[in-house]
């Protein structure tokens, strides 16, 4: 039977921790070998750097970009309610997801249902933030320090090189990915899910 996860969202309250079961599927990929070649390359893709300020080859693609901006921090208002956290992660998520080569709607559709976008969702398995990375890619690929995991860019930069990677070794088929993704491969239930998500974040301009 497909082990359930539970995720719990943290929130830090004066002198307590408050812990709030939002009902996502938290991922919990499993650690496999990596040859060296591999591991070399995913830890130069996660080296840390701050985004650049996007670069558009047209005023009409600049714009094409804001109505997307636009379209996306509606539907996501409800979910983080700060303006101007709400852009900077989409921001972010558009910025690193178009660095792996990935769909932004389905990178979004994976972290709704990882994390319903808590930024300290943990689940019991130990998968950290937005896009619920385990621990043990710190030590693979990282400098070994988990508690990043809990930075925004750091976050997405990390779970979308983990999907990208994914999806190299599926040969670009995204069901079997998915699944890698949150350990499960094979079964439908959790790409499902994703796909699912992902058609309320696509946007035609």
């Amino acid at each position: 039977m497909h082990r359930r996860k539970v995720l719990w969202s943290l929130t830090l309250l004066p002198g307590a921790l408050l812990l709030v079961p939002p009902g996502a599927r938290a991922g919990s990929q499993i650690e496999e070998p990596l040859a060296d070649s591999v591991r070399t390359a995913l830890s130069a893709a996660v080296a840390n750097s701050a985004p650049p300020v996007p670069m558009f080859a047209s005023t009409e693609a600049r714009l094409a970009h804001l109505r997307w901006l636009s379209a996306m921090s509606d539907h996501l208002q409800s979910r983080i309610q700060v303006f101007t956290d709400r852009i900077e992660f989409l921001q972010t998520v558009w910025y690193e997801s178009k660095r792996a080569g990935l769909e932004t709607s389905l990178v979004l559709g994976l972290i709704q249902v990882e994390s319903a976008f808590r930024k300290f969702a943990v689940s019991v398995a130990g998968a950290r933030g937005y896009m619920q990375v385990m621990p043990f890619w710190c030590r693979l690929i990282g400098d070994g320090d988990p508690a990043k995991l809990f930075h925004m860019q750091t976050n997405l930069r990390f779970g979308c090189v983990i999907l990208r990677h994914y999806l190299d070794v599926e040969g670009g088929n995204e069901f079997m990915a998915l699944g890698r993704y949150n350990g499960s491969r094979g079964k439908s239930q959790y790409p499902n899910a994703v796909f699912a998500a992902q058609k309320k974040w696509l946007h035609t301009p």
